[in-house]
């Protein structure tokens, strides 16, 4: 506990007294004049990032000595934008428009024959080669949000540090590797509520964190599934072309895979298959969907996580009738804001978070701390969660009470 309390105030003092700059701003596209969802934000050869939200807009907060360096935006099937960071600093109303490559990837990708199953095998080959292999940690934006019935009824977010040794294959493709130390949580009331228990009590961002399929290699090794794979029109990103492969019969699942490397960059997976679960109260919960991003950004030459978000849908019936008697609706999201590889920090057995649920793990309040912490912009879809969880009071109140 000492050594943790230790830990906590360096990294408190840091914040404290580093000095920091913040661009705002919206990033859509060129021709449509749409905003662009999970566009990442960064600057270029820096370990810092953010994304875009659900409107396109962003708040990126980054060390003011980079002020000089190159401000850089990048989405999937875009060219990336590029300027300055100080140019667009004192810009209030600042907009990005990016540019889809159709017309560049006619110049730039050469005629081959591999098939969606080959390239799939050459990318999970490559694993090692493209991803860490040495120990890594990460600075990410944790945040959760319960739903039941039309209305959103709890809300959870957490800064953490993430620690892995590398990306070796586990044996275990399903039981946790990284670890993850909490440095700061604030969440609403509703965790106090006769629903809470028809959702997972667990730690539900060691759950998320095995979803990372390509950390923990959870793709079918049957040839079956590499046969069943099918090659699409190719993309671009971040200036490589990318091959773009998918599976469409039990599952949805589509992988993004960078032509130069082979690294697996972005996938995108959905399952909305029907699926009895548990039983409680006379009521049963069967699985109605599941939704997953994964997203990966290169720096220094490896692949290391972007951001990673997974929406959960189970419906509870009546067991004797079968009726309906109320939906459940998880969301959440991890942003990787930092990333720090080839370190020798680590994160001891005694300072990593608990097994149980996040909001069981007491941590007072830090307004100063959220308030210049890179996390996933609001939108109007958090003006109505906020609205449902206001019901119960201001949610600033809320984090400082709870």
């Amino acid at each position: 506990m000492k050594k943790l309390l230790t830990s906590c105030f360096v990294v408190f003092s840091l914040l404290a007294y580093a000095q920091t700059s913040v661009v705002s701003g919206l990033v859509i596209d060129e021709e449509t004049r749409e905003p662009l969802i999970f566009a990442s934000i960064g600057i270029k050869g820096r370990p810092i990032g953010t994304i875009t939200n659900l409107r396109g807009e962003f708040d990126f907060h980054f060390p003011y000595e980079y002020r000089n360096e190159v401000f850089v935006v990048s989405m999937l099937g875009y060219a990336s934008y590029e300027t300055r960071a100080f140019a667009l600093f004192n810009n209030p109303s600042l907009v990005i428009t990016l540019t889809r490559t159709t017309q560049v990837l006619g110049e730039v990708v050469v005629s081959d024959t591999l098939n969606a199953g080959e390239i799939m095998h050459v990318a999970l080959e490559r694993v090692s080669t493209n991803y860490p292999m040495s120990p890594f940690m990460m600075d990410g934006f944790y945040r959760d949000i319960k739903k039941i019935g039309g209305t959103y009824v709890s809300l959870l977010e957490s800064a953490v540090k993430i620690y892995d040794d590398d990306y070796s294959e586990p044996r275990n493709k399903f039981k946790l590797r990284e670890r993850v130390l909490l440095l700061e949580v604030r969440r609403s009331l509703g965790y106090a509520t006769k629903f809470t228990s028809y959702f997972d009590e667990g730690n539900l961002l060691e759950d998320l964190l095995l979803h990372n399929n390509v950390r923990y290699r959870q793709f079918p090794e049957e040839d079956v599934f590499f046969s069943s794979l099918v090659r699409e029109k190719d993309s671009y990103y971040n200036g490589h072309p990318v091959y773009v492969i998918n599976h469409q019969e039990d599952y949805l699942l589509t992988l993004f895979i960078d032509k130069t490397n082979y690294s697996i960059i972005h996938l995108e997976y959905e399952n909305k298959s029907i699926q009895p679960i548990t039983k409680k109260r006379g009521m049963e919960s069967r699985f109605v969907g599941l939704k997953r991003v994964l997203d990966f950004k290169e720096y220094n030459g490896k692949m290391f996580l972007n951001y990673l978000t997974v929406d959960s849908k189970i419906n509870w019936y009546d067991v004797k009738t079968n009726e309906l008697r109320f939906e459940t609706e998880l969301h959440q999201q991890l942003l990787i804001n930092q990333v720090k590889p080839n370190t020798e920090e680590r994160i001891g057995s005694t300072e990593k978070m608990k097994s149980y649920g996040l909001q069981f793990q007491d941590m007072p309040y830090n307004k100063k701390f959220w308030d210049s912490y890179n996390v996933i912009k609001e939108t109007p879809l958090d003006i109505k969660i906020t609205e449902d969880l206001e019901k119960a009071g201001p949610l600033e109140k809320q984090f400082k009470d709870y």
